[in-house]
């Protein structure tokens, strides 16, 4: 018989009473297959070192940079404003349709995000709203812990978005549809910007010079 092919009996039948039962466990068992399971599970049971679980919430896994959590609203961390546009992208790409967005004229002809609110309870964390996002505006963060008691539970603005009192703290690069660090370095560049790069370098070696 070939290697990694099996004899199928066919003929073989299926224990019919108790007896026949009882026969068919002592055969197996003498046939080792009981007592090679047996040895596989007591193995890994007292196995040093071999935890497959963590002492949630005591313990958290580090999370990557790319995973799609709930949503962050963006802010400029020089003047503090919104980095967001109202150009509403993200309400219209989102398959899941749970983006609600709210929009204004100010007083200089721009738009204003009034109210934004998302449906975390319908939402499947695609990302497709941080990739379409020009301003890169809206990001995944890594809050995961979102249990909810009702089935619609309903985001706001004010949760997204990030404090100013705590936006030191925040991370331009991270979460699921942020720029990656050497994102300028990947982007093919204009004639313009190798003419204003050679006039800088001039500009420098003057000053240097000087």
């Amino acid at each position: 018989m070939k290697k990694g092919y099996f004899k199928v009996d066919f003929e073989r039948k299926n224990p019919q009473n108790t007896y026949e039962k009882f026969i068919q466990v002592v055969k197996r068992s003498l046939n080792t297959e009981l007592f090679v399971g047996l040895f596989v599970v007591l193995r890994e049971m007292f196995k040093k070192n071999n935890s497959a679980t963590i002492k949630y919430p005591m313990e958290k896994v580090a999370l990557d940079n790319r995973y799609r959590a709930v949503h962050r609203l963006m802010r400029f961390i020089e003047s503090e404003n919104e980095c967001c546009i109202g150009c509403g992208l993200c309400e219209k790409i989102c398959i899941s349709n749970c983006i609600r967005m709210e929009t204004s004229l100010s007083e200089d002809g721009r738009k204003k995000v009034e109210n934004y609110s998302i449906n975390l309870g319908r939402c499947i964390y695609c990302g497709f709203c941080a990739d379409v996002c020009p301003e890169l505006a809206i990001v995944h963060g890594k809050e995961y812990e979102n249990a909810a008691e009702q089935r619609s539970y309903f985001g706001q603005k004010q949760d997204f978005l990030t404090p100013i009192d705590e936006l030191k703290n925040q991370v331009v690069f991270e979460g699921s549809g942020s720029l990656r660090k050497d994102a300028d370095n990947l982007v093919k560049k204009t004639p313009n910007y190798y003419e204003i790069d050679l006039q800088r370098q001039q500009d420098a070696s003057k000053e240097e010079n000087v």
